[in-house]
């Protein structure tokens, strides 16, 4: 259900009115009684996404879930150890082992 804004032509009272979409708009004011209430045109409330599920990766499928954990592993023979390895030596990084000038997790 929407909130509506009302205003007083009278008074000048502004208010908000949660109700339905069907239900007859407020005419009474409820501050002076009078009855020259009228809707005003509101910009409407904004989403608020809290928690899981509202991204696209939240849904995705078993297959596509299983498919990327099977290309991860198999990208993991080599390259996690590329990507872990600091620069503790010039001539050979310990990470990787591999005879490089500097380390490739940094470049």
């Amino acid at each position: 259900m929407p909130t509506y804004d009302y205003e007083c032509e009278a008074c000048g009272h502004a208010f908000e009115k949660f109700q339905s979409i069907t239900a007859k708009p407020v005419r009474t004011c409820p501050s002076c009684g009078k009855r020259k209430v009228r809707r005003l045109l509101g910009m409407g409330a904004a989403l608020i996404f809290k928690g899981s599920g509202f991204h696209a990766t939240d849904y995705r499928s078993a297959s596509y879930k299983s498919d990327a954990k099977r290309a991860e592993g198999a990208a993991g023979d080599g390259k996690d150890a590329d990507k872990a390895c600091k620069k503790e030596d010039a001539k050979a990084c310990a990470g990787c082992k591999k005879a490089s000038k500097t380390c490739p997790s940094d470049g």
